[in-house]
């Protein structure tokens, strides 16, 4: 935790957020700057070959475009003086169109600043060419057009003179081109040149940022997180004695103090465990003592409890049988009330033991054919199912894991119930099986007098009767049996309420593990 003072440090005062925000910064501004570099760089090595690659170079071409233009301007006069054909002044026309272009190509590329006067040397080009042209050429064609004769030796001289102006002139503009072009060129080295240097530096500058900056955050955000992680996982660990600390960013000690609350809470929710374990350990104790009763309880009731109720249902049967008719008619109906007392409490104490031995005696759970349980409940059940004519239409059913002896109850009880509340048609019942997810669901379903749905949860519980003892026989412990059968098998059992007559009871089972 952060120690106390009149003002926490830096580390302290800023959370983790903050901090990747300020070295964001940090390397946000190193690649600005780096950047802001770069591109100086790369509008002087730019700038440096806009004036080589878009004006020199062009400039050079045009101005050898104009020298040979000018050329063969000299040359077509000549031949036309020396033969007075008019064919030979086509290099003249020539030359003096391609001479005004070149002359207006080299304006349009000449600089703004023209510091090497590249404009003038031109323009004294232009005037050259035309002086010649005017002292020489024009005479000359007009003297052989006229006279058909060459002009004089002086005029001849005085063309060559004036021809040897425009060489001079159209020599300067060369080398100033040739000049500049240099000059051009080494500005354009010396900027890829700085443009290498800008790089080197600006990737240094971001290296730079970059390390620094992951070096602070390590420091600031990385070493008290793995400090907290380790002292944390000390107490995912068990070491509950330990307290947790933490230093670094304010949101980092919050987490520290929050993970040092949490570790006090377990510790105190610890404490509280074994409190209540040490109670479910004294209730488990109880609960033996419990059960070793409820085991002498069944004991006594399947055999001290039965043994004088067989001789009062034995003994009340006889005076039965051995009285009848001699006494008077109300002695004979109170010995029938005996008799029928006896048996029912006989028939409620076994079905009592059964209900109570589903789950506690743990049977050997087998791998067993559902429609062989089928099979042997009508077999339990032949009598009544040849008294009332019932038909069991059975479906395919799979093979389930469990006790046969209680999966055969469940069947019994099932098939029974709906052969005792039948309706005025002859009986019929129809199970089957369907698959869903990881088990099976069993349907039982007939054509009885069926059941309200407002009693569908109620039919469950023991000893719960919808109709008397004298409509129907029975001690209503058939469905609770069931449900306990088959929630001890791990599945459930439930009455369909949206059939529109007769009775369905549908329950699940889990699907074999060698069978999925």
């Amino acid at each position: 935790m952060a120690g106390g003072g009149a003002h926490p440090p830096l580390v302290s005062r800023l959370r983790v957020g903050q901090w990747f925000a300020l070295a964001t910064v940090v390397f946000g501004v190193a690649a600005l700057v780096a950047a802001a570099i770069g591109i100086l760089g790369l509008v002087r090595l730019s700038d440096a070959r806009n004036e080589v690659v878009d004006r020199l170079d062009p400039s050079t071409v045009a101005a050898l475009s104009l020298s040979n233009a000018l050329l063969n301007q000299e040359s077509g006069v000549r031949g036309y003086a020396l033969t007075g054909r008019d064919a030979f002044l086509d290099p003249y026309r020539n030359g003096r169109r391609a001479e005004t272009s070149a002359i207006a190509s080299l304006r349009s590329l000449a600089p703004g600043d023209d510091t090497r006067g590249l404009t003038g040397d031109i323009e004294r080009v232009r005037r050259a060419g035309a002086a010649w042209r005017h002292d020489y050429a024009k005479p000359t064609i007009l003297a052989v057009r006229a006279f058909g004769r060459r002009p004089a030796a002086v005029a001849d001289e005085r063309g060559k003179a004036r021809f040897d102006e425009v060489r001079a002139a159209v020599r300067t503009l060369q080398q100033d081109l040739s000049a500049a072009r240099d000059d051009a060129r080494s500005r354009l080295r010396r900027a890829a040149g700085l443009l290498n240097v800008t790089l080197a530096v600006m990737l240094g500058l971001l290296a730079a940022a970059g390390v620094l900056g992951l070096i602070a955050l390590r420091w600031v955000v990385s070493r008290p997180l793995a400090r907290l992680g380790a002292e944390t996982r000390g107490v995912a660990r068990g070491d509950f004695t330990h307290a947790v600390t933490a230093r670094g960013p304010r949101d980092i000690v919050a987490l520290g103090s929050d993970v040092e609350t949490m570790r006090r809470q377990i510790v105190e929710e610890l404490e509280a465990v074994r409190e209540a374990n040490a109670r479910l350990d004294r209730q488990a104790l109880e609960l033996q003592r419990s059960n070793a009763e409820l085991e002498q309880f069944a004991y006594v009731a399947s055999h001290d409890l039965q043994e004088p109720l067989r001789k009062v249902a034995s003994f009340t049967q006889l005076l039965q049988r051995r009285y009848q008719g001699r006494l008077d008619e109300r002695a004979d109906q109170y010995i029938e009330f005996a008799v029928d007392g006896a048996v029912r409490m006989q028939r409620l104490i076994n079905d009592l033991l059964t209900f109570s031995r589903v789950g506690r005696l743990g049977g050997a759970q087998e791998l067993v054919d559902a429609r062989e349980l089928v099979e042997a409940a009508c077999g339990n059940l032949d009598g009544v199912i040849e008294e009332s004519g019932a038909e069991i239409d059975v479906g395919e059913l799979p093979a389930v894991r469990g006790e046969s002896g209680l999966l055969t109850a469940v069947f019994q009880n099932l098939i029974g119930n709906a052969l005792k509340f039948r309706g005025p048609d002859t009986p019929r019942v129809q199970i089957q099986a369907v698959s869903e997810d990881d088990c099976w669901r069993f349907t039982v379903a007939d054509n009885g007098i069926g059941i309200e749905p407002e009693y569908a949860d109620r039919i469950f519980v023991i000893f719960q009767r919808l109709h008397t003892k004298e409509a129907y026989a029975g001690t209503g412990i058939g469905l609770a049996l069931c449900r306990k059968i088959v929630e001890y098998h791990g599945g459930r059992i439930w009455l369909d309420t949206d059939v529109a007559a007769g009775t369905t009871f549908h329950f699940t089972l889990p699907v074999p593990e060698e069978r999925r």
